[in-house]
């Protein structure tokens, strides 16, 4: 099926593309640096990026936040053109690669829609935020050092009292455990820029105000069709993230929607015990876990992302992914991308791909279809679930995620279809969603002990003294 689009996705290249990443990357070695300490080449960067949005709204703000950056004396507002002028180039570069895969898959997607303004918020948790983030940035992170990186924790643990800041507070943890683990970063042989710029960039948008979501809310109901589920595993946090169909109640088009629950974890869970820390949603997990349907009522959605409410759904009929990806996945419509996520790294389409031959090719695996070649990302495989490189090497159909990534698309296997010992098997990564079914990693889970048990016991303990 993805054969004859794949020559349309690869034919030649997006133009303007590599001058607009080649902006940002001389911005993110000049943020690398800090702005405390502009080079040449970094006052050069920032030349470029002012360039870049010559022609936009942004113009005017943007060369007066880079003659501030340039001078050493950049303020917070400075420092929210400067990222909001970074983010748009990102957004640009997306747009253009968004397009080539509707245009490729022939995907309609539904028209961008404004989100409401919004009242700055001017509390001590966000102002903190800023500060700490104004701070970094004049540092750079080469020069990030302990005490720097520990001033996180205070607007961190205010942010994440106020439920409409803990999107930040997860975002800002985050950043400040990476640099941690990198520390010293000056001894880095390779500091990861564009993805602390990006983590920085977009916590500034949102300390400054910017909208989370790209459409006003509203409500939906109807079938959802579970497709797959992309597992994210972090230090400090375990997100699942369901791609699913959903029919609209009443009739209408079919649309790709996307369900995200997520909950903030220590380093010592990792692997299946993930699972464990979304045990507020059940009906959700036994979805994923034995592959079925789910009647939403009133669900609260913005554009594609479903906010999800377990006391909303009610579990449906055993449901098969890649007959629902065969049969409705060509004609649904996919929603607009919320202004934030606008960036190349963020491009997560489902996919069907069938009539493959899976080959190692350099060291790494690819589908080969009708003679074309396209790499799979067996390296984003969660330890969460059944899904294994050998077992992807293995299998006939998968349902993946097409991204783009280092100037290349690329599948993410989410569930894939393989014969093994002559028999039939399915592995989806949301098979252990109410606990793993594999009889060995059971044993060694076991052996290993209940991460998320034990710390609930201790901190059970502290809370009874």
């Amino acid at each position: 099926m993805l054969a004859a689009h794949l020559a349309r996705l690869t034919d030649g290249e997006v133009p303007g593309l590599a001058e607009t990443l080649a902006v940002v990357d001389g911005v993110d070695d000049a943020l690398t640096r800090g702005l405390a300490r502009v080079s040449e080449p970094d006052a050069a960067a920032w030349a470029a990026l002012a360039g870049a949005v010559a022609g936009t709204p942004l113009a005017d703000r943007t060369a007066d936040a880079v003659r501030a950056a340039t001078t050493g004396a950049p303020t917070e507002a400075h420092l929210a053109v400067l990222a909001g002028a970074r983010a748009a180039l990102l957004g640009a570069a997306h747009d253009a690669l968004l397009d080539r895969v509707d245009a490729a898959l022939g995907r309609s997607r539904a028209p961008w829609a404004a989100a409401p303004d919004l009242t700055p918020d001017l509390s001590p948790a966000v102002a903190g935020a800023r500060a700490w983030l104004h701070e970094l940035a004049l540092a750079g992170w080469r020069s990030a050092d302990h005490d720097l990186v520990s001033g996180a924790a205070a607007p961190v643990e205010a942010a994440l009292a106020v439920p409409g800041l803990r999107r930040l507070a997860v975002l800002l943890d985050g950043l400040a455990a990476e640099l941690r683990a990198g520390s010293p970063v000056a001894a880095m042989p390779r500091v990861p820029a564009r993805r602390w710029a990006d983590l920085w960039s977009r916590a500034v948008l949102l300390a400054a105000g910017a909208a989370a979501e790209a459409a006003a809310p509203e409500t939906v109901s109807g079938r959802l069709l579970p497709l797959g589920v992309d597992v994210h595993e972090h230090d400090t946090a375990f997100q699942a993230q369901l791609h699913a169909l959903l029919e609209p109640a009443g009739g209408g088009d079919v649309r790709l929607v996307r369900v995200t629950v997520a909950a903030a974890k220590v380093a010592t869970i990792v692997g299946p015990a993930g699972w464990r820390l979304l045990e507020a949603y059940p009906i959700l997990l036994k979805a994923l876990a034995e592959r079925r349907a789910v009647t939403v009522t009133d669900l609260p959605a913005h554009g594609g992302d479903l906010r999800w409410v377990d006391e909303r759904a009610e579990l449906a009929d055993p449901t098969d992914p890649f007959a629902a990806a065969r049969v409705l996945l060509a004609g649904a419509t996919a929603a607009a991308t919320p202004p934030l996520t606008r960036h190349p790294a963020a491009i997560a389409e489902p996919v069907l791909v069938e009539g493959y031959t899976a080959r190692h090719d350099d060291g790494g695996l690819v589908f080969d279809l009708d003679g074309r070649a396209v790499a799979v990302a067996v390296d984003r495989l969660p330890a969460a679930g059944p899904l294994t490189p050998a077992l992807v090497a293995a299998s006939t159909a998968c349902l993946a995620l097409l991204r783009w990534d280092d100037g290349r698309w690329l599948l993410q296997p989410l569930a894939v279809r393989a014969t093994v010992k002559r028999q039939t098997v399915e592995a989806h990564n949301g098979d252990w969603a109410c606990g793993v079914t594999d009889p060995k990693t059971a044993k060694a889970e076991a052996k290993a002990g209940d991460a998320v048990a034990v710390l609930r016991e201790r901190a059970g303990r502290l809370l009874r003294r």
